[in-house]
């Protein structure tokens, strides 16, 4: 792996390397919980959404992969905020409940980091890699794979 600039001045290159950092911004235990409860929140907001409006939300879905597959090496050069808040739109034009979702998941998220791990989210430097990184963290925790106070790679 190389190195993981996380200075103002540089940009990490690949998500390789920011998964490196994001698992450093993620090393106590119950913020990673805390990211698992809320991710939970989300997709239980995309999966009811889908179950009552499944053509309108389906197809939002569809676009909002496509923009995240799409828009994945963006962030290495620039922060991809327009693309990261254009998948947020797609997903509450395709249910308003998702919104809720949304507001959840970093309502869990953003406690664990101001309150628990006492740095600052990296959505707000990666808004695209910081979502990537967190279904890969709540994968690895569903696995069994990263629910302790250390990291892996």
């Amino acid at each position: 792996m190389g190195s993981t600039p996380v200075n103002e001045g540089q940009r990490i290159q690949s998500f390789s390397d920011f998964w490196v950092h994001y698992q450093t911004e993620h090393q106590d235990a119950r913020s990673r919980r805390l990211h698992f409860v809320g991710t939970g929140l989300f997709l239980t907001s995309v999966a009811g959404s889908l179950a009552v409006h499944p053509v309108r939300m389906g197809a939002c879905l569809t676009a909002a992969l496509i923009v995240a597959f799409l828009a994945r090496r963006v962030e290495s050069s620039r922060r991809a905020l327009p693309e990261a808040l254009a998948i947020v739109v797609l997903l509450i034009v395709g249910s308003p409940w998702v919104l809720a979702g949304v507001a959840g998941a970093y309502g869990c998220a953003w406690f664990g980091h101001f309150r628990i791990e006492h740095n600052r989210p990296a959505t707000f430097r990666y808004p695209l890699w910081s979502l990537f990184g967190d279904f890969r963290m709540i994968g690895r925790m569903a696995t069994g794979r990263m629910w302790r106070n250390h990291t892996t790679h």
